[in-house]
């Protein structure tokens, strides 16, 4: 993985300590393969498990108060409950809240008490913040938010990291579009259809997907650890979101399949229920603020990405 970015802050940062959250998801497992630091802390419920899919050299906790933040140099905050694993009754719209707001509570609180608390705070968010967009391209800088659930949770999440950002600790929060993996994530729920060739848009097909490759999500990570120029708000999303109706065209010539069956809104809306939502409606979200620090994209077209991800040698 290369960006020029952070290649040269990669050596410089060897001697970093690092507490993760969510550090045994899809993107806090690919992250730790990168990371360059002297210590990894991962804050995990079940250590034991947590450990048999992690590298040697990672430190596992199960609390905060396991840990001295006058120790650590950087914090990174993945954790939450995954958004549209279940349908959102109103118990799991709470745990979807709550599994972000309370950890990012108690790290703030943390980093708060501290006589010499990390140098920085990077914390997970989502373009979910932005609510249901058009076609119209937006950035970081964009006010004109749709109030819905998805806007809620981020909007919360974000206040929330915000308040530990002082004349000691950096904060950046990361609102991260959807992640393209080989492993998981929203491709592998999206590829069975189209590989027995019965894929193809939802619904009207126009509504745009901001996605990223694993890879770039990694490094977009990475810079905002090492490069401490960056701060704030960051869109990680890739320079070229598509419309449903592209990635669906583009995902079956990948695979070389069909792409002729069309899912209407009321099947996504049964199966899914609100949380369809998410599916149906979507945002043109550009990466300003990365492309505005000259960060490099390794996967910038959807195409390149998918090939990469799908067709091997």
């Amino acid at each position: 993985m290369e960006n020029n970015l952070f290649r040269q802050a990669l050596t410089q940062g060897t001697m970093m300590n690092i507490l993760i959250t969510g550090g045994s998801g899809l993107i806090g497992r690919a992250l730790i393969q990168h990371l360059n630091a002297e210590r990894i802390i991962v804050l995990t419920r079940n250590p034991e498990k947590t450990a048999n899919i992690m590298p040697d050299n990672i430190e596992f906790i199960s609390t905060l108060d396991e840990i001295d933040f006058n120790e650590l140099d950087v914090v990174i905050n993945l954790a939450g409950e995954a958004i549209v694993d279940k349908r959102w009754s109103n118990a799991q719209k709470n745990t979807i809240c709550q599994s972000r707001w309370k950890i990012t509570q108690k790290l703030v609180e943390k980093i708060q008490a501290a006589t010499n608390p990390p140098h920085s705070l990077i914390s997970g968010s989502a373009i979910g913040f932005y609510g249901r967009q058009g076609a119209l391209a937006i950035d970081e800088s964009y006010q004109e938010i749709h109030d819905e659930f998805s806007h809620k949770v981020c909007q919360k999440w974000e206040a929330i990291a915000q308040t530990a950002a002082s004349d000691k600790t950096r904060v950046c929060i990361i609102r991260t579009g959807i992640v393209l993996a080989e492993n998981g994530g929203a491709l592998q729920k999206m590829l069975l259809p189209f590989k027995f060739g019965l894929g193809g848009p939802i619904a009207s097909g126009e509504q745009f997907m901001s996605w990223i490759h694993i890879d770039d999500m990694v490094a977009v990570l990475l810079a905002a650890v090492y490069q401490t120029s960056l701060t704030g708000i960051i869109n990680a999303t890739a320079p070229m979101p598509v419309s449903n109706q592209e990635f669906s065209e583009t995902l079956s010539a990948v695979l070389k399949r069909p792409c002729l069956f069309r899912v209407p809104a009321f099947v996504l809306r049964a199966l899914m229920g609100e949380s369809a939502d998410l599916v149906l409606y979507g945002q043109n979200v550009l990466p300003s603020k990365l492309l505005n620090n000259n960060f490099k994209f390794q996967y910038p077209s959807l195409e390149v990405a998918l090939k990469q991800l799908l067709v091997k040698p």
